[in-house]
């Protein structure tokens, strides 16, 4: 399988979250990959995500609820470990509907509210940190 060359930045869709065009920082230093969730709450029936974002327009305010969730540490890059809800979705590349998997995190002084890390990346993606948007470029 040939991978594709994806640069440092991109804007990406999750359909299945109803967010399209959503600005991603694609982070070699990251094991997993984060999404900013404004608001998020365990009740019987699921988990409840509200994705809103004043700085971010793409973010629709839409909460989605979460029947299959886990937790997962995070080692942020100052060392903090932190417990966080890990979701399970699809994210679109190059025209193509990948698996993936998400924590949920407050980024929302953060410029990019999602996070692709290297879980994510292995086995398909090369990144060339001087390329921008080429996965957003291609499919639009």
């Amino acid at each position: 399988m040939t991978k594709k060359t994806i640069g440092r930045i991109d804007k990406i869709n999750f359909p299945k979250l109803d967010l399209l065009q959503i600005d991603c920082k694609i982070d070699t230093g990251a094991y997993t990959s984060a999404i900013h969730c404004s608001e998020v709450f365990e009740k019987e029936d699921g988990l409840y995500c509200t994705f809103y974002s004043k700085g971010h327009p793409n973010f629709n305010s839409k909460t989605k609820v979460f029947k299959d969730y886990t937790f997962t540490d995070v080692k942020s890059s100052n060392g903090f470990v932190e417990n966080r809800y890990k979701i399970k979705t699809e994210v679109i590349f190059f025209g193509k509907t990948y698996k993936i998997n998400l924590t949920l995190s407050t980024r929302e002084d953060m410029r990019f509210p999602v996070l692709i890390g290297r879980q994510f990346l292995k086995r398909k993606f090369l990144v060339d940190v001087d390329l921008e948007n080429q996965s957003f470029n291609t499919t639009n």
